[in-house]
């Protein structure tokens, strides 16, 4: 029969069975994962700023900029103590490139020569433990380099009032001590001082009661 034969072309052009039709047959994995919830740390923050940026540190032995990572800039403030982190994660990786308090002290400045960078020292936790570090960090723009660093001076003042405000409730709590303190020893010295009284009233009495029973005993 020739290849022509349209019976015989039906056959050739005819599809597979199974490739374009659908079984509903449900197939089962073989392997069954469970949900896992995923924590980043950041859950009891509020981001005050964010943007992207490539960071580096000074190595001091080798007296040069290294590059620390590129990634998301973040200031984060947390909810419940009002303290405020600068914490930058790598865009691809996530790792933590940079994870510190905003403190008080802390300055932030132009880094010479280049508008779209600053400079600012650390007391930094991204590797997990604490290390003295000297910072830079560039934008793609001056404008975000501008932003970053007015909000970096801002949350230092910020944590100024926080932290004032937190010592005069400690030196409030402190005096509110003192004085129930003091309370209560006056308190337990006019106690004492009653129980003294009390004593020396009964030991009186009993002299006297027995002098009084000495001299119907003699008779």
């Amino acid at each position: 029969m020739s290849s022509a034969d349209p019976e015989h072309r039906e056959e050739e052009e005819a599809p597979a069975a199974g490739d374009d039709e659908d079984t509903g047959a449900n197939i089962a994995p073989i392997v069954k994962l469970e949900e896992v919830a995923v924590t980043t740390g950041e859950e009891d923050e509020d981001p005050i700023l964010d943007l992207k940026s490539k960071l580096y540190r000074f190595d001091k032995d080798g007296n040069q900029w290294k590059e620390r990572g590129a990634g998301t800039v973040k200031f984060l403030k947390h909810k419940a103590t009002g303290k405020v982190r600068l914490l930058m994660r790598q865009s691809k990786t996530l790792k933590i490139c940079a994870n510190h308090l905003i403190l008080p002290t802390m300055s932030v400045q132009e880094h010479a020569g280049n508008e779209k960078s600053c400079v600012w020292h650390a007391r930094d936790y991204a590797d997990g433990e604490l290390k003295d570090e000297l910072f830079c960090i560039r934008f793609p723009s001056i404008e975000n380099c501008k932003s970053f660093m007015e909000t970096f001076q801002e949350v230092a003042e910020s944590q100024k009032a926080e932290d004032e405000k937190e010592s005069s409730a400690a030196a409030g709590l402190i005096e509110k001590l003192s004085v129930e303190e003091k309370a209560e020893k006056k308190e337990g010295e006019e106690k004492s001082d009653d129980k003294t009284k009390k004593e020396a009233g009964e030991e009186s009495k009993a002299v006297e009661d027995k002098k009084a029973e000495e001299p119907a005993s003699s008779a």
